[in-house]
């Protein structure tokens, strides 16, 4: 009986120590606003589907047919300040793009465009967007970003500026807001 007592009086010290150590806290603080920012980019994404340094590739296709559709590919593209190969690199944008149109032409992309020059270095924005690639001119959406453009919204129209079968280049025009 002694030993019942002593077990239940421990058991009970235990328990209310569980209790108050699980309690959700959080401090609310004021919301101190900051000064809207509103900031224009102008670059070039360069894109290398095949040869030896591809920075797009196919990681996984549905088995249900010969299309396109379905078909996710991880991208690692680099951005320039031009469409030429020689002009200097800001950045890279890394992310993941599926086919998602019965068509095959539409696509849907999670890209993050990160800066490691400038103004921006160590900055970044990221896009999640449908995206009519076979469309010359289009908008995709910015839906964050983190550095200098933390809780980043905006969009970005986007022109292809030259595609074949082993290159695209397109031209992003972006404007992003952020405080």
């Amino acid at each position: 009986m002694k030993g019942t007592l002593v077990l239940t009086w421990f058991l009970m010290v235990c328990l209310s120590k569980v209790t108050v150590q699980s309690q959700y806290y959080s401090q609310s603080l004021p919301y101190d606003t900051k000064a809207v920012k509103v900031t224009h980019l102008h670059f070039f994404l360069h894109e290398t589907l095949g040869g030896k340094n591809p920075s797009a590739v196919e990681v996984a296709q549905a088995n249900i047919s010969s299309l396109p559709f379905g078909t996710l590919y991880a991208i690692d593209d680099i951005l320039k300040i031009g469409p030429e190969d020689n002009s200097e690199v800001i950045g890279n944008a890394q992310g993941l793009a599926l086919m998602v149109g019965g068509n095959t032409t539409t696509g849907v992309m999670y890209v993050d465009f990160g800066f490691t020059k400038g103004k921006f270095k160590g900055s970044s924005i990221s896009l999640f967007s449908r995206n009519p690639i076979t469309e010359t001119e289009r908008e995709v959406a910015v839906v964050g970003g983190r550095g200098k453009f933390r809780m980043a919204k905006g969009f970005a129209l986007l022109e292809t500026y030259f595609l074949n079968a082993t290159t695209v280049i397109v031209d992003f025009n972006v404007t992003v807001i952020h405080y």
